[in-house]
């Protein structure tokens, strides 16, 4: 089992989960959350004056798949979400070593 981390712009979300819903996936988990990344930030201007804001907000959708539907998701999460601007965001995927369903006690594949 393997986690898919991804943070992408807050306007894909909807597409985003949409498609992976309909390819099967429809567990996630969706945090709100801000970061920056080589952008460092964008310059806006308010009342004539300019100002940076460095930390811009993303949402991070976690999911824990199968290791053979990791580059289906991959790739779902990457067509939807792609705008071709810097900002899209990135995908993180990690071994999962052990999961436990708390109501069930259901384990690893069992309780995805």
């Amino acid at each position: 089992m393997m986690k898919i981390e991804a943070i992408i712009r807050p306007t894909k979300i909807h597409e985003v989960k949409d498609a992976l819903e309909e390819a099967g996936f429809e567990s996630v988990t969706v945090t709100d959350v801000k970061g920056r990344g080589k952008q460092k930030g964008v310059m806006q201007q308010w009342r004539g004056r300019k100002y940076c804001v460095d930390l811009l907000p993303k949402i991070k959708m976690e999911m824990v798949v199968e290791e053979e539907d990791v580059d289906t998701v991959v790739d779902i999460i990457v067509k939807t979400a792609e705008t071709g601007s810097i900002g899209d965001g990135k995908i993180f995927i990690s071994p999962i070593s052990k999961i436990v369903r708390i109501r069930t006690g259901e384990t690893d594949g069992d309780a995805l």
